[in-house]
């Protein structure tokens, strides 16, 4: 039988004998370079620690690598002893972390919280027990994939990261999976021998760094602004997305996306910034450590809206309505930005409405009536509010029969308490009454806590839009 296997990419990951493994040489190659900590996240055999290995050996480094599941802090540090001055010293080992250029943490999700703790100075700060590990250079970790909120099949004892140790890491970087390998990459991965790092492909992993850390200060000057503009509105939009940074994440990402343009770049001289930006953004999300989903939809579409705004006019109401994560002040900025072109007006009022809790919703609805702010939307999103707003108005009659023991009975008795608190004299009442027993109708609230929030929602609402 003979049959021809493609060789290897030109890539510099498929140089140091990985295949497949091309969609993330950019990321990596950013992390490297930026001397950032790098979390590698896949299942078991995608070369998690192989990847690093061969890094750490094409540069020459003097490396560490500990399987956080079996660690214990001597391991790390030596065996403390009393010092010559009363102080305290550590004995080292040849496993210790003193003087190693790199570490790598497999199984950092598999680690007792006790240990876990003991790792987050040396990933965030490179300093163990307030000892400052001047050598230490690079951070790097792997993972297998925790079990997330949709998926409960994982790994036995593959707990999500804590998400302060997983927001440390700036590089939070998906393996390929093995399906989306080509079948040449498949049978080049089968048929793999274990080799030492070539001398000339070491050469050029170090060439590749030196042009990338020599673009990332360029690229900072150049796209430096808009780069921060870009961060600056995707951060919100994250948020609507359900994927919350923190305000150091927004740093790491404005730091990530200049680095692994400079990286694409240095890859291929054709590569964009809104390309690279959005490479940088899947690679940087912590939610990937912490088993939360990461509707890459979503992603995708918070990315594009974060480059339109980058290119509009700095005066541009949408920037301002982009960049402002809270539904109901966007509704409002929305409200008030009377040139916005219709299209927009209707699509901001259309998602803010989505986002809102139940209670909130009902009261932006009369305020879009009431100030005659929907006669700006289109058609069809101006008919949906229509139909709330009718509920609102007058209430329409429901009829249903419920036992003393069902939940929607005492749900039914907590909303009739909160109704005689109203006055009946204020017509403010009566459309929170009729919001109420609508949401009610349509089982949108279910039980007595879920009636309050939305009662009280309805009224810190409709105070805050009538005042604005």
């Amino acid at each position: 039988m003979t049959q021809t296997i493609r060789q290897p990419e030109s890539g510099w990951l498929s140089r140091l004998g990985l295949v497949g493994l091309a969609p993330i040489e950019a990321p990596v190659l950013a992390a490297l370079a930026s001397e950032q900590p790098l979390l590698l996240i896949g299942p078991h055999g995608t070369a998690k620690s192989l990847l690093l290995t061969r890094v750490a050996a094409a540069l020459g480094l003097t490396c560490r690598h500990y399987n956080a599941s079996l660690l214990n802090f001597d391991d790390l540090v030596g065996f403390p002893v009393p010092g010559s001055h009363g102080s305290l010293e550590y004995l080292k080992t040849p496993a210790a972390i003193w003087g190693a250029g790199a570490v790598i943490v497999d199984e950092i999700n598999r680690c007792r919280p006790d240990v876990q703790n003991k790792l987050f100075p040396i990933i965030h700060e490179r300093k163990v027990q307030g000892l400052p590990l001047p050598d230490l250079r690079y951070r790097w970790a792997a993972m297998n994939p925790p079990c997330t909120e949709e998926e409960d099949r994982g790994y036995a004892g593959a707990e999500p990261l804590d998400r302060a140790l997983a927001d440390r890491f700036a590089f939070v970087v998906q393996m390929p999976a093995w399906t989306a390998f080509t079948r040449h990459e498949q049978l080049a991965v089968i048929q793999a021998e274990d080799r030492a790092v070539e001398p000339t492909d070491a050469a050029h992993l170090t060439q590749l760094l030196q042009r990338v850390g020599a673009l990332i200060p360029a690229l900072k000057t150049e796209l430096g602004n808009a780069v921060a503009e870009y961060v600056h509105v995707l951060v919100p939009l994250l948020a609507q997305a359900g994927l919350d940074l923190s305000p150091r994440r927004a740093t790491l990402l404005y730091q990530a996306v200049l680095a692994v343009h400079a990286s694409d770049l240095a890859l291929d001289p054709t590569a964009t910034v809104a390309d690279s930006a959005l490479l940088a953004v899947r690679s940087c999300l912590p939610q990937r450590a912490e088993g939360i989903v990461v509707p890459e939809v979503k992603v995708l579409a918070a990315h594009r809206e974060a480059v339109r705004s980058v290119r509009l006019r700095p005066d541009d109401p949408i920037r301002r309505i982009l960049a402002t994560a809270d539904p109901l002040e966007r509704l409002r900025l929305a409200v008030r930005a009377r040139r916005l072109p219709k299209g927009e007006y209707s699509r901001v009022v259309a998602d803010a409405l989505v986002q809102m809790p139940a209670g909130a919703r009902e009261a932006a609805v009369v305020h879009l009536f009431e100030t005659g702010a929907v006669g700006r939307l289109h058609a069809a999103v101006a008919s949906q509010i229509g139909e709330c707003y009718r509920d609102l108005a007058t209430p329409a009659p429901f009829s249903e029969t419920l036992h003393a023991s069902h939940s929607r009975y005492r749900t039914w008795g907590r909303i009739k308490d909160l109704l005689s608190r109203l006055n009946p004299e204020d017509p403010r009442a009566h459309l929170q009454a009729n919001a109420l027993a609508s949401l009610f109708a349509r089982k949108q609230v279910q039980t007595p806590e879920e009636a309050e929030r939305a009662f009280s929602a309805f009224a810190v609402t409709d105070e805050h839009l009538r005042q604005a």
